[in-house]
């Protein structure tokens, strides 16, 4: 950005802006994309998980197999096999089920809840991490159960 010529040269060489770098759309150094065969590929533009900081973000991982078919019309099937894709990621990470910090589970009906439950609670045993859960009205491909996690990474 130019300055008037009015400004004295001094104040002008102090206070001149730098000229602007194109911003690059690259992903940092120190954000770590994680992939495995052994859950389903994502379906869009996004990781199956992001390792920042010893901690691993995961996407929300729906009832598909790693091929890709949903495993069930019903919702404790679609969860143990979206917990089952989590903790393939979560492997991948370095990480598993029992460094799981906090829980999002989304729900294509809140009636559902006590059988996604009893599933959650067999897939984590005696590990409880921090749990949010919602009704949501439309979840992708027909899922009937979506949950994403945070989790602590071994850091060896």
């Amino acid at each position: 950005m130019a300055l008037p010529r009015l400004v004295s040269p001094l104040f002008r060489s102090r206070f001149t802006v730098p000229p602007v770098t194109p911003f690059k759309r690259t992903m940092s150094s120190s954000l770590k994309p994680v992939f495995t065969a052994q859950a389903p590929k994502a379906l869009g533009p996004y990781s199956q998980a992001i390792i920042a900081n010893n901690v691993a973000y995961l996407s929300g991982q729906i009832g598909f197999t790693p091929e890709g078919v949903m495993v069930g019309s019903d919702v404790q099937s679609q969860t143990r096999q979206a917990l089952t894709n989590a903790q393939a990621v979560l492997k991948s990470a370095h990480s598993d089920l029992d460094k799981v910090i906090k829980t999002t589970v989304f729900l294509q009906n809140m009636d559902d809840f006590d059988a996604m439950n009893q599933v959650y609670a067999e897939m984590f045993g005696e590990h409880r991490p921090a749990r949010s859960a919602f009704q949501v009205a439309k979840l992708p491909k027909g899922a009937l159960v979506e949950i994403e996690c945070v989790a602590m990474v071994n850091s060896d």
